[in-house]
């Protein structure tokens, strides 16, 4: 196989919503309380529903802006490339990129559906996340059919209504749901409570991923205020880890034995510890901790590989160690438009660690086993040839689409006139307060 030649679906890219998702979807009072994006008088772009404000840009969708002017800009969605916001215009910069297929998550209504999950009136929330989720489908996904994996968000506050949601969702196409890793930080019972059996039964009848993004629930903790922003940034996909652990130890997937577990924007080159620790742990420890009540014979191992996925975006190590993971539980993501998105050289990054795989590897890697964890299928609309990251990119520079990097003047995060110097946690925190202060 040439690179050339891969078939690429990314499961864990990102949309920064225009102000008409509820345009479509809703009238009257519903859309009058729907959430509203709006402009502040300095120009910035935020969102505002139910007296709380959200701001949908900075670092998460600055892909294709020179990095000297990485930040809290840009904060409109005229600073932003269109494809963030714009369903016809990502579809050019996949094709740029090579990618066939993209799994998107949500910006403004919270990756795991947090902004409504959380909001005080549950009964306007659940008209509104229903909507948000129409929008998604129909709208996003099925303006190019074939392009886009459709995921929806849940109404967790109710476990009744989110098996109905998981169940409507089902009939519509999707067959992907987005969750916190750890509802307790929000509050919620935690995954190890009977509260959330209704949400299993439902997932496994309609043969649904449950997707826990980096970020919704244990998140990468900053070592101290001086410590530079690197630092957190590297160990964010690590600490996916924290929340893989503890769902690994839930009984519920032994009695749901084809439960779908993804872990997005998560790498991969930690799992083969993990596995093993867990597995030493569990030998060490079971007498004690009583865990073979629901391990049997089985080894914690054994429970990842059956129930669980994962992505990375560059992860040579990850790869070298393929057969340690599990062939079978490896996919691919480019993390569009967020910072750390190879676009648009992702073709070329991920021929870079995975050329030494059997065809059939990159094959499952790049979009076989995407196709059968969210039960897709790119070729019902499009053929292999179609899709390839040559045939892509040939159809994108017919179509001129324009690679050109964006600049804006930037914000940087040191003082003006201050020597350059590493950009610490501290940094990133005041940035992230002004931004949110500015009128």
């Amino acid at each position: 196989m040439k690179m050339e030649d891969m078939v690429i679906i990314s499961v864990d890219d990102h949309i920064t919503e225009p102000g008409t998702v509820f345009d479509n979807q809703l009238s009257g009072a519903d859309y009058a309380t729907a959430p509203k994006l709006k402009i502040k008088k300095s120009g910035t772009n935020y969102w505002e529903y139910q007296g709380k404000k959200t701001q949908s840009v900075a670092l998460n969708a600055v892909t294709g802006r020179v990095r000297e002017e990485y930040g809290m800009e840009p904060t409109h969605l005229d600073q932003l490339r269109k494809g963030c916001w714009d369903v016809d215009a990502r579809i050019g910069d996949m094709n740029i990129n090579g990618v066939a297929g993209s799994l998107n998550f949500p910006s403004f209504a919270g990756i795991d559906g947090g902004l409504f999950i959380k909001a005080p009136d549950k009964s306007q929330a659940l008209v509104h996340m229903r909507a948000y989720n129409d929008w998604h489908i129909d709208e996003w996904c099925g303006a190019h059919p074939g392009r886009f994996i459709p995921l929806g968000c849940l109404p967790l506050w109710d476990m009744d209504l989110t098996a109905q949601e998981v169940r409507r969702l089902a009939d519509k196409g999707c067959h992907a749901v987005t969750m916190s890793e750890n509802p307790t930080m929000g509050g919620m019972p935690s995954v190890h409570s009977d509260y959330w059996e209704p949400l299993w039964k439902a997932a496994s009848d309609c043969e649904t991923a449950i997707c826990l993004h980096i970020g919704t629930g244990n998140v990468s903790p900053h070592c101290s205020p001086e410590s530079p922003i690197e630092a957190n940034i590297t160990t964010m996909p690590m600490a996916v880890a924290f929340g893989a652990a503890d769902w690994m130890n839930m009984a519920a997937l032994h009695r749901y034995p084809t439960l779908k577990i993804c872990l997005s924007e998560s790498g991969i080159g930690w799992i083969p510890y993990l596995m093993e620790r867990a597995d030493y742990s569990h030998e060490q420890h079971h007498v004690w901790t009583h865990s073979n009540q629901y391990y049997g014979d089985m080894k914690p191992s054994d429970v990842f590989k059956r129930h669980f996925s994962s992505c990375f975006i560059d992860d040579a190590y990850g790869l070298r160690n393929l057969d340690l993971i599990g062939e079978d539980n490896v996919c691919y993501e480019v993390d569009y438009p967020h910072s750390d998105a190879p676009w648009p050289n992702a073709p070329e990054i991920l021929w870079r660690s995975a050329q030494h795989l059997t065809d059939a590897q990159i094959d499952k890697i790049t979009h076989r086993n995407a196709m059968r964890l969210y039960k897709f299928d790119p070729f019902q609309h499009h053929s292999r040839e179609e899709l390839t990251v040559g045939a892509l990119r040939a159809k994108a520079r017919a179509a001129g689409v324009d690679t050109t990097l964006i600049s804006t003047g930037g914000a940087a995060p040191l003082k003006p006139g201050e020597a350059p110097r590493p950009v610490t946690s501290a940094d990133v925190m005041h940035m992230y307060a002004a931004h949110a202060m500015a009128e």
